[in-house]
């Protein structure tokens, strides 16, 4: 398999991978960088409905094959990606910076991060994914294995096009599963360069399959198709909603990241310093973009001045400017919708009596980008900016009465992904990691500290479906007699 170092990592015009080979499209469209509007990636060719259907049943076609596949072969071609991906991942990560607009060191952690998914998941080929179980009956034996599904659908968002695209390629190939992957149309350019890593891993034909294009037209078109035995998708609440319904409608698995609207409890108890840096981390790192995002900060009200002082003057040092510029702190929103979306919480907010204690107001930087100041509000839980996903840094700060009373706001959302709290009370800790209702809980951390090998997962709103192999895979148990 040929990994030559100096093989161009992506070429514009950005195209599609379908059954072994690159194919164009009827259409194009532009991938710009956030942080300089003048100086856009290149083009990208979008999918039509007919190569959508090829690529589905170039995936089929090539799932009988491989899906008899040995463990090592699964294995050897996941760690082939990961290898390539972690060799280039600063070359990588300049290509996520100037498409998504994430700072460079932030960029580069997610690219290494999705070298070593695809590792992870190399060594998860190699386990029996078995579950022997004693038999009540003498000379009987029970065997529980798990196999592959078929095709699996696989739609990515914008926020982490390689992070997430590689948690999920990498479980599905793992298990056996081939793959037809829809990135988001705002990230053309990481999508083609992880398919072109890809390419390069020894995988057969139709395996691993890339189409490019709007999710109204090919992302419906994925989940409707009846040889796609299986949806994973990351986004918005409201759009994975739709993709349940669709998918329900012929009653194909489906496993949903969507939304996040992430409480950060802040006890009188805690260490000011660290429960502040933890706070502006949370709420501010990757332009406030991620899913694990701090957007509620639940401060104690005896320790609340304090503590909105000194997030103020910190968020005051911060530099908003292009996303590779050596200094600056947070980019630009990834796109323009982004940014309308910011601004128009900060009116909302405004409008709804939040008191707005920093930035709300787009900037200008030597280039023209989607800059915009981190926002600061104090509100009340009522208030849409501290319901709402806004998915950019605008962070609401809320007055809670005692440790109960921020548990109560903690918890009163529709969403269910990700909870912190700053305490030094080993018993405040504990009661709260057992009583926020989320996936993931953080305990003086901030609620964007998450490892690739651990599980995700979420409640309520932020999620549906299986994370693990009970989604990958389908169980067959067999009954032996002696």
């Amino acid at each position: 398999m040929n990994r030559d170092p100096f093989v161009p990592l992506v070429v514009s015009p950005f195209r599609h991978y379908i059954n072994g080979g690159w194919e164009t499209g009827a259409t194009t469209g532009l991938s710009v960088n956030p942080s300089d509007l003048d100086e856009p990636l290149g083009e990208y060719v979008r999918a039509d409905v007919r190569q959508t259907d090829s690529a589905i049943e170039a995936a089929h076609a090539a799932f009988r094959d491989w899906s008899l596949a040995s463990a090592q072969r699964r294995a050897d071609a996941l760690d082939a990606i990961g290898t390539e991906m972690l060799a280039r991942r600063e070359e990588l990560a300049r290509l996520l910076a100037r498409e998504v607009g994430k700072v460079l060191s932030e960029a580069l952690a997610e690219t290494t991060r999705a070298g070593q998914l695809f590792k992870l998941f190399a060594a998860d080929a190699l386990r029996a994914f078995a579950e022997p179980l004693a038999s009540a009956r003498a000379g009987v034996e029970i065997d529980v294995t798990r196999e592959p599904l078929g095709v699996i659908g696989i739609i990515a968002p914008w926020s982490a096009p390689l992070a997430i695209a590689a948690a999920k390629i990498g479980a599905a190939v793992a298990h056996g599963n081939c793959v037809v992957y829809k990135p988001a149309e705002s990230t053309p350019a990481c999508a083609a360069a992880l398919a072109s890593i890809i390419s390069r891993a020894g995988l057969p034909a139709g395996v691993f399959n890339l189409v490019i294009g709007s999710g109204r037209k090919i992302g419906a078109r994925i989940v409707a198709h009846p040889l796609v035995a299986a949806v994973s998708f990351s986004g918005s609440t409201e759009t994975g909603t739709r993709v349940l319904q669709a998918a329900a409608t012929r009653r194909a698995r489906v496993q949903l990241e969507m939304g996040g609207k992430n409480p950060f409890v802040v006890l009188a108890d805690a260490d000011l310093d660290s429960a502040v840096d933890a706070a502006l981390t949370g709420a501010y790192s990757a332009a406030g973009q991620r899913c694990t995002a701090a957007a509620r900060l639940i401060v104690e009200r005896t320790v609340f001045g304090p503590f909105v002082d000194a997030l103020r003057a910190k968020l005051a040092t911060l530099t908003v400017d292009h996303a590779l510029k050596h200094g600056t702190d947070i980019g630009p929103a990834a796109n323009a919708a982004q940014l309308e979306r910011n601004l128009d919480y900060v009116r909302i907010g405004e409008r709804e009596g939040a008191q707005l204690l920093h930035g709300g107001r787009p900037v200008e930087r030597a280039t023209r980008g989607y800059f915009f100041e981190p926002a600061l509000f104090a509100g009340e839980p009522e208030h849409r900016i501290a319901q709402d996903e806004i998915f950019g840094p605008v962070a609401v700060v809320l007055r809670a009465h005692d440790y109960e009373h921020a548990l109560h706001l903690a918890n009163d959302t529709a969403y269910g992904l990700c909870a912190g709290i700053c305490t030094r009370s080993l018993e405040r800790a504990r009661h709260f990691r057992r009583h926020v209702q989320s996936g993931l809980v953080t305990i003086n951390l901030p609620t964007t500290t998450v490892e690739h090998h651990g599980p995700g997962g979420g409640r309520k709103a932020s999620a549906y479906g299986a994370t693990d192999a009970a989604f990958w895979s389908a169980v067959k148990t067999a009954y032996v007699a002696g």
